[in-house]
């Protein structure tokens, strides 16, 4: 083994230095005391020779380590995500490492690692769970490691090759939770309200035998004389309704929560919606706005057009400008020719910033289902719960019982005007959104 690359892998243990201070300290008390100083010299020795016999044990093979790291072809943006280590020894005697493995700048954790113990020839698996707060690729290094045997007075460094770029998309994990939730109708589990029809549904689906409970107003008379039996008319949901996500990418939308900008809720949110929308057999479509060029995905029913609608939200970005709606409303003009539910996510923080928008949000309601969605500021809700104990604490609280009065004045000035609204927790975003959609279908509205 080339020695210049032996010394740049050998590290000294705190151990080393402890055991060279108490030598050190032999001697010198030996200066004094000349009987100790025999003693000091066979300390020096004996430290030697294990020195030695450690360097050796570290070094008798050329690669003692192997692994890789298991990570997903995809990371899932606000979740966590498992990773793993698989490493084994190769050693023929149990050894002690320092793992340290070299995860993206993006989530800044300067001190990320952690031991283990290897018996001879082991092979151990090792986990840990990475956030991420961004869409984009992250880039991770190598797996590090330094071993040390039972003796601990020499660390030798390892650098298993491990580098790799993977992409961090919106976050499916939300998505498939409530696919799953949906395709088995228990969506209730997870806080989504079981939703009432009112009246009838005009789509018909088939003629079947009544049941107890089947709605009398339903009897098919003409099949029952023909049967001899009770037959009842079975209506479905309506289909082919179009849902399209219509996204703020302005300064709005820049404000974070939890390590997430709002408009990050608003793209994994919006994944969700196109998502169950498409189970629901409607047709699921994207706009997003800011102050130049939309992004713009038609609304299909293809269950494989969850993929577009991916790529489009995972590459969307933004420079957090002011918002030109009538952008919007153009963009909904040329490429949506049907009536639709959109659902609009934007931030509206006092009364005046939506009083500037309000003429195109009416322009917007008169040709579609309009739902607009914005957000509480759950740290100015908590401020209100605390108790006021000086003067500054009594104006700090007026200022935000004023902010929060304007976010209901918001919702009743729009709902005044024919505008859904919801008001959400950015945590509770997509169960409220699936709510209202939900909402929406049940009452016939589209």
């Amino acid at each position: 083994m080339n020695p210049i690359k032996i010394l740049k892998q050998i590290h000294l243990s705190n151990l080393f230095f402890q055991g060279l201070a108490g030598i050190a300290l032999a001697f010198l008390v030996g200066y004094f005391v000349p009987i100790v100083g025999p003693f000091a010299e066979l300390m020096l020795l004996a430290f030697a020779v294990i020195f030695v016999i450690d360097l050796l044990l570290l070094f008798s093979k050329s690669e003692p380590f192997s692994g890789n790291r298991i990570i997903p072809k995809r990371l899932s943006n606000g979740d966590e995500n498992s990773i793993q280590l698989n490493l084994k020894n190769r050693y023929l005697f149990s050894i002690k490492a320092e793992i340290i493995d070299e995860i993206p700048h993006q989530f800044q954790l300067r001190d990320f690692g952690f031991w283990g113990e290897f018996a001879a020839g082991e092979e151990k698996i090792f986990g840990y769970e990475l956030r991420p707060t961004q869409r984009g690729e992250y880039d991770f290094g190598n797996i590090n490691l330094f071993t040390q045997s039972r003796l601990g007075l020499v660390r030798r460094k390892l650098s298993l090759q491990a580098q790799e770029t993977i992409p961090v998309y919106p976050s499916f994990i939300q998505m498939r939770k409530f696919e799953m939730y949906a395709i088995s109708n228990r969506l209730t589990d997870i806080g989504v309200k079981k939703i009432r029809r009112v009246g009838h549904t005009m789509e018909f689906d088939q003629i079947k035998e009544y049941v107890r409970g089947d709605d009398v107003r339903s009897i098919n008379w003409k099949a029952t004389a023909r049967t001899n039996d009770l037959m009842v008319n079975q209506y479905q949901d309506e289909r082919s309704q179009n849902v399209i996500n219509a996204i703020d990418m302005g300064r709005v939308m820049k404000m974070p929560f939890d390590g997430l900008h709002l408009l990050d809720y608003a793209i994994n949110t919006s994944l969700v919606i196109s998502n169950i929308s498409l189970i629901k057999e409607d047709k699921a479509g994207l706009i997003t706005f800011s102050n130049k060029d939309s992004v713009i995905v038609k609304p299909e029913k293809k269950r494989t057009h969850i993929q577009r609608i991916q790529e489009a939200l995972y590459n969307l970005d933004t420079n957090f400008l002011e918002s030109d709606y009538e952008r919007l409303v153009i963009s909904l003009k040329k490429h949506v020719n049907q009536r639709s539910l959109v659902l609009l996510y934007t931030n509206f923080e006092t009364f005046s910033s939506m009083e500037r928008q309000l003429p195109y949000l009416q322009r917007i309601a008169k040709d579609h289902l309009l739902v607009t969605i914005f957000f509480e500021n759950t740290e100015m809700n908590s401020l209100l719960k605390e108790e006021a104990k000086t003067t500054g604490d009594i104006y700090t609280k007026t200022i935000a019982e004023k902010f929060a009065f304007e976010k209901k004045q918001i919702v009743k000035a729009l709902n005044q005007r024919g505008i859904q609204t919801i008001l959400t927790p950015p945590k509770e975003l997509s169960v409220n959104a699936i709510n209202k959609y939900l909402e929406m279908k049940a009452r016939g509205l589209i």
